[in-house]
């Protein structure tokens, strides 16, 4: 399994106590998480707005993180321009899932494959890794 995180993912990882970081470290022990600079940029600039306490979270986080350079732009649906990089991100990256707290632009994906990669948001994985055995 290969996950693509998208930045509110890393930034509700990065949070104190948070049960998404816990999520995010049992992924890791089941397969990879990766995310790209344009995410991690995202995810960093809304801590420093918000919760500059949780930046070296963040940073531990994204160290366990397979980081992506590579993108692509033909995405095959409409999206809002800030998105390409994150769906063009994950399937440039061979991710099998697309993993984010995004309803709003990514909620009409919500469980659907493009181009190889799930849209899943955290219930919906979590629900693939129970019925899996995983969790």
């Amino acid at each position: 399994m290969r996950v693509f995180l998208d930045a509110n993912i890393l930034f509700s990882g990065a949070q104190p106590h948070s049960r998404m970081r816990a999520f995010l470290e049992l992924l890791q022990r089941h397969g990879d998480c990766l995310t790209n600079a344009y995410a991690v940029e995202e995810a960093r600039r809304n801590l420093e707005l918000k919760s500059t306490a949780s930046l070296p979270r963040l940073d531990s986080l994204v160290k366990n993180c397979e980081l992506i350079s590579a993108l692509t732009t033909d995405l095959g649906v409409k999206l809002p321009a800030k998105d390409i990089p994150i769906l063009g991100g994950a399937i440039a990256s061979h991710a099998t899932h697309l993993l984010t707290g995004d309803e709003r632009d990514f909620g009409a994906f919500l469980g659907k494959t493009i181009q190889g990669v799930k849209v899943v948001s955290p219930r919906l994985l979590a629900d693939e890794l129970v019925r899996d055995g995983l969790l």
